[in-house]
């Protein structure tokens, strides 16, 4: 029996019996899903609040997606070295809890140039490396969004809502939180359209943070040494690559 994972929340035996009648409910419809180990089966339980009816259809199309969009298992660096040449996502430390952070630019990303197949395909690879870096013990990531400099070149609520949509619904229970900071007015207009398109569970999970407070933030969910320098810390982060 797979142990429970500290960070995550406890499992008790009804919940492990729970992911044992997810595992042959969508394994009978699938055999792939068999495949899928235990703590994602969780993941996916809980992102449907222990109903393992909904958690089976969940699971069972995201196996789908999956075969479909990452044939290979993995997307190699070369089919999003576009994307990636704009540096909108950086490798950072852990956080207090142990959790990798993960630091985004959207103010680097211009929606007039965006191909939406070339975009999803960066959001898996941004998705895969992140979960990858998440140690053991551990089953999420922390997220820090820096929207200085984002203006009307910048908005894309459609990139927006497929980025949430990948996340949530293919990749559960893997944000921890997302801090939102330098936040200007219009972000939150265009936020406004985003909003219905994201689940209550994962809503939650996004902080905005203002301005007087980043500092008092960043040091409480952050050892001095793991906040970037940007921000006055000591931690330079790594841009993915």
């Amino acid at each position: 029996m797979a142990k429970s994972v500290r960070g995550a929340g406890d499992a008790g035996k009804g919940e492990w019996l729970k992911v044992a009648e997810l595992r042959a409910m969508a394994g009978a419809q699938d055999p792939h899903a068999k495949d899928v180990d235990n703590l994602t089966l969780r993941r996916f339980l809980r992102a449907r609040g222990q109903d393992v009816g909904k958690a089976s259809a969940m699971l069972l199309k995201s196996v789908a997606w999956r075969r479909d969009a990452v044939p290979g298992g993995v997307i190699p660096a070369e089919r999003v070295r576009a994307e990636l040449s704009n540096q909108m996502a950086s490798m950072c430390g852990v956080d207090r809890t142990g959790r990798p952070v993960l630091l985004v630019l959207p103010a680097k990303h211009l929606s007039a140039n965006r191909d939406m197949a070339g975009f999803k395909r960066y959001i898996i690879y941004l998705l895969d490396n992140i979960c990858t870096r998440i140690p053991r013990g551990q089953e999420k990531f922390m997220c820090i969004v820096d929207l200085k400099g984002w203006g009307y070149a910048n908005c894309d609520v459609r990139a927006y809502i497929a980025a949430i949509e990948i996340m949530q619904n293919y990749y559960p229970e893997r944000l921890g939180k997302a801090l939102m900071i330098h936040i200007p007015y219009l972000f939150m207009k265009a936020w406004k359209m985003v909003q219905p398109f994201i689940d209550t569970n994962t809503r939650e999970k996004f902080m905005f943070i203002d301005d007087k407070k980043l500092g008092e933030t960043l040091r409480r969910e952050l050892d001095e040494s793991q906040v970037p320098e940007v921000y006055g810390g000591k931690l330079t982060p790594v841009p993915l690559s």
